[in-house]
């Protein structure tokens, strides 16, 4: 157990299980094992500094990562023991995969070059060799421990999404209640639109059928439910986020410290206007501080209701902090619409046009950005208190910003 208070698993190699006399008769070579949904190992990040003190850094990136990512759920990740004994050898992904039993390999560097530090990550499917994924990172030699606490975080909220992405890319023809999970998911994350929210509650809908226990399952089906009536693309919103209730209910007995359970009650909240209600939840969410891709929507949608509370100087800290975490996330219009929205409010209009212009050339459908920030306009600014709404309030902040669009 480390200081931090976790630990990895165990790599399959590290299992020793007696074989039965029968058993052992029959076989003559041990058969590789399969490897489990979510399994991954972070190799030894490579110095490529001049300076060989500096691995000190690159090793610190790869203890970091190891503990974000042993920290997502149903992920299974080498322990560093083992992963160290790769260091300074020739990396051959497949075989890697075939001796650890993963499906995937995260491999990166380090350069410095004065005080400036680049990071480079890859993701590699080890059973094709491919790459699925990859980043660079700079940054500043400033602050060490928060530059290498920073760029750990980034790529474990990443891979936390390309990891699902790529799990519900391999079919299999008798899918169970964790594959239509991870499809759901990486539905989600597709553009949105009111097709693409039905798919992903079908999905969902389809893991809890197969198993109506999970916690999981509940969770993210009531999260989308509400997050579906919220966006205006349910049939029957009020029955939707009755249903989600239940969901929530029923999740929340089964397991109280469920941040997932926390997540979907903080959604149905926030679409029934009770922001003084679901501000709590998403901060239980927020606590214990597991940076994935719950802890960044929760971000998000806690600067929504603090948006709608009135509270405007702390929307625009919780959506810098979502779109540091998550810098190309799928929907990060919402937090640059935030915060377009907050300056709006309050009459800098040089500053709301540089973040709507942002959310303009991030957002892949302009009706989107076009409708989403009106509602919470008016609904803001009943809430703020005068002195932060110079000018003349909502009505002109509406007015400047359908403007904006043309």
């Amino acid at each position: 157990m480390s200081p931090r208070g976790w630990k990895h698993w165990p790599s399959p190699a590290e299992f020793v299980f007696p074989a039965s006399p029968a058993v052992a008769a029959t076989t003559s070579t041990a058969q590789p094992l399969a490897a489990p949904r979510l399994s991954i190992v972070v190799l030894p990040f490579a110095n490529l500094s001049s300076d060989p003190d500096q691995q000190y850094f690159a090793d610190g990136i790869t203890d970091d990562l190891m503990t974000d990512l042993s920290r997502i759920s149903h992920t299974l990740v080498i322990s560093r023991n083992t992963a160290f004994t790769y260091r300074n050898k020739p990396v051959d992904t497949k075989e890697i995969g075939r001796e650890l039993g993963v499906r995937y390999v995260l491999e990166g560097s380090v350069r410095r070059l004065g005080n400036k530090v680049r990071v480079n990550a890859q993701l590699i499917d080890a059973e094709t060799d491919s790459h699925l994924w990859a980043e660079q990172f700079d940054g500043d030699m400033g602050d060490l421990f928060a530059l290498q606490n920073e760029i750990a975080t980034r790529i474990a909220v990443a891979l936390d999404m390309e990891l699902v992405g790529a799990e519900a890319a391999r079919r299999t023809d008798n899918p169970d209640a964790r594959e239509y999970l991870l499809r759901g998911r990486a539905a989600y994350w597709k553009q949105q639109s009111r097709e693409q929210q039905d798919e992903t509650v079908a999905l969902f809908e389809r893991a809890l059928a197969l198993d109506p226990g999970s916690v999981e399952a509940q969770s993210e089906l009531a999260a989308m439910l509400a997050n579906r009536a919220m966006n205006g693309w349910s049939d029957s919103p009020e029955a939707d986020v009755a249903r989600a209730e239940g969901l929530v209910t029923k999740a929340l007995a089964a397991s109280p410290r469920s941040a997932l359970a926390h997540y979907a009650r903080s959604a149905v909240l926030g679409f029934q206007g009770r922001c003084d209600e679901a501000i709590p939840e998403y901060e239980a969410v927020l606590a214990p501080g597991d940076r994935n891709w719950v802890y960044v929507n929760a971000l998000r949608l806690l600067a929504r209701c603090k948006l709608l509370a009135g509270s405007f100087e702390e929307v625009i800290s919780l959506c810098q902090e979502s779109i540091r975490l998550s810098p190309r996330d799928p929907i990060i219009i919402i937090p640059l619409q935030q915060i377009g929205t907050v300056y709006l409010l309050q009459s800098r209009v040089d500053d709301a046009i540089l973040w709507f212009e942002k959310a303009r050339s991030a957002a892949p459908d302009p009706l989107h950005m076009a409708i989403s920030p009106l509602p919470m306009l008016s609904r803001a600014t009943q809430n703020a208190p005068p002195s932060h709404l110079p000018g003349q309030g909502a009505s002109s902040a509406t007015g400047v910003f359908r403007a904006l669009l043309g």
